[in-house]
C-alpha cells in the first residue's frame, strides 16, 4: 500500500527525478512561462511555488535552501527579488496550468505551465537550427 507516499515516479529513479524537477524549476522561475507534459507541470508546481515561499520568506535560511535546489544564482536573485515583491499578499497559488493539447509523436498530454501575473517581457528565445548555424558563423 502506497499510504502517505505523494509524488509522481515517473518510471526514474530519484536521482534523476530530483535532477529533472531541479532543471525544470530553474527555466521554469527564469522565463516564467514553459510547456511539458501535463503529469511534470502538475508535479512542478508543488516544487515552483515552495521555492516562490521561501523567496518571499526572505531569510538567509531561506535563500541557502533554495540555491541548493535552484541551479542557479541569477534566479535565486530574481525569486528573493522581483518575484518575491510581485507575490507578498499573494497566500499561494502562484502558477497557472493550461491543458495544451497532446504531443505528435507519442500522444502524451501536454500543457503549459506560467506564473499568475507573469512578465510578457520574459519570453524564451527561440532556438532553431538555422539560427544556431548564423550564430555559429558570426562567432
Amino acid at each position: 500500500m502506497r499510504h502517505l507516499k505523494d509524488g509522481r515516479k515517473f518510471d526514474m529513479n530519484t536521482a534523476q527525478r530530483v535532477a529533472m524537477f531541479r532543471n525544470m524549476v530553474t527555466s521554469f522561475l527564469q522565463y516564467e512561462k514553459i510547456t511539458t507534459t501535463l503529469q511534470r507541470a502538475k508535479e512542478l508546481r508543488r516544487v515552483a511555488e515552495k521555492t516562490i515561499t521561501l523567496g518571499k520568506n526572505g531569510t538567509l535560511g531561506s535563500r541557502r535552501k533554495a540555491l541548493g535546489f535552484v541551479r542557479s544564482e541569477d534566479v535565486v536573485t530574481k525569486v528573493f527579488g522581483p518575484l518575491a515583491e510581485r507575490y507578498k499578499t499573494r497566500k499561494g497559488g502562484y502558477t497557472r496550468i493550461f491543458k495544451a493539447g497532446f504531443r505528435n509523436g507519442d500522444g502524451a498530454a501536454m500543457a503549459i505551465i506560467e506564473l499568475v501575473d507573469r512578465d510578457s517581457a520574459v519570453e524564451p528565445k527561440r532556438r532553431t537550427r538555422h539560427a544556431e548555424k548564423e550564430e555559429a558563423a558570426k562567432a
